[in-house]
């Protein structure tokens, strides 16, 4: 039996192609799920545009994809948490299980971490095959949309709640759709302010609408402008990288307060060059964050979608094709007019 497939065929740019390619062989604790909705990620255009990480990282070919919504089709043996017919999502990240930090619950932390669609075949496609300790049962009465998109939502909790937000001014750096799904949260854990700088006008717009609480277009404004409408008096006492821009995280080192915070997502360029005395002397915090916290991460989003966050959400949601049409999806995505892309599979 044979499925169709979005094949990264050869290191070069573009080179995706559908594929017809064999349904994966169900192991004993696996699920065989079938793809009904999948979302572009800035990784997926990494891989596409064949990044120096992507000719570092990825072997070809290979099948891409790691954001999606599917319904069980199929449980392997010693199965016993799931039924065909669920609606589930899945953890992108696949640990080993047997490391100090896995057995201490804390499994984003393994250092044998495999991933979905980078390490190992994707979800881009009609069919995928995981461990069923990667399988997230979904909560009811949120879209099907939304739920494609739970794993960048989660790197988005995780980094908005690496510290203690309340009563704090908060700035993102980076209104990709990850920067944007971290202002709803924020809002939701009481940020005093939600700051937010880009140079795309178009997502720094969405941004507002999200309810951001000044949004600075660093092409044509410092950040340190709008210290006094804001009454900020030393500084942001939180941030949150998401740009994986170098210009753009020094920018944030230069205003934070004394003790300020930084969570960083974005990949930042090797050998990044920024201000060790402001770091040292400031007493600011570092703290890397990658993927999500399994599974609490997973429930925190969930909780909060369920009380109407999905509503914020969906407007990040910009664009939906059929994945026969997913080179039109990369393109709008790599045009910076987008939110987050859906592929339909259905």
């Amino acid at each position: 039996m044979s499925m169709k497939a979005i094949v990264k065929e050869a290191g070069e740019y573009g080179s995706l192609v559908i594929k017809d390619v064999k349904i994966p062989e169900v192991k004993s604790n696996e699920v065989l799920i079938k793809i009904k909705k999948t979302s572009i990620c800035g990784t997926d255009v990494s891989i596409y545009k064949w990044t120096e990480w992507a000719k570092n990282t990825i072997k070809t070919p290979m099948i891409i994809g790691h954001e999606f919504v599917g319904t069980i089709e199929k449980l392997g043996n010693g199965v016993i948490n799931f039924k065909v017919g669920d609606l589930v999502s899945g953890e992108g990240h696949v640990v080993c299980g047997k490391c100090r930090h896995c057995i201490t619950g804390k499994q984003h932390l393994c250092r044998e971490t495999l991933g979905i669609g980078v390490n190992q075949d994707g979800v881009f496609a009609q069919y995928i095959s995981i461990p069923a300790k990667n399988v997230w049962l979904c909560g009811e009465g949120i879209s099907e949309s939304i739920l494609s998109c739970l794993d960048p939502l989660g790197n988005a909790v995780h980094t908005a709640l690496a510290f203690d937000v309340m009563g704090e001014d908060v700035i993102i750096t980076g209104a990709g759709p990850i920067g944007l799904m971290s202002i709803p949260i924020l809002k939701r854990v009481g940020a005093r302010s939600i700051v937010i700088t880009d140079i795309n006008e178009y997502r720094l717009n969405m941004a507002k609408e999200l309810g951001a609480t000044a949004t600075i277009d660093v092409s044509k404004e410092k950040i340190s402008d709008i210290f006094n409408k804001l009454n900020i008096k030393e500084g942001f006492d939180i941030g949150l990288e998401m740009s994986g821009s170098e210009i753009a995280f020094a920018d944030m080192i230069e205003n934070m307060a004394n003790g300020g915070k930084i969570a960083i997502l974005g990949i930042l360029p090797q050998n990044v060059s920024i201000n060790w005395d402001k770091v040292i002397f400031n007493s600011l915090t570092l703290k890397g964050i990658y993927g999500r916290e399994m599974f609490d991460t997973w429930y925190k989003m969930t909780v909060m979608l369920q009380n109407g966050m999905d509503k914020e959400i969906e407007k990040i949601i910009t664009h939906t094709y059929h994945y026969t049409d997913f080179e039109k999806g990369f393109k709008q995505m790599m045009s910076g007019e987008s939110g987050k892309i859906i592929l339909e599979w259905e």
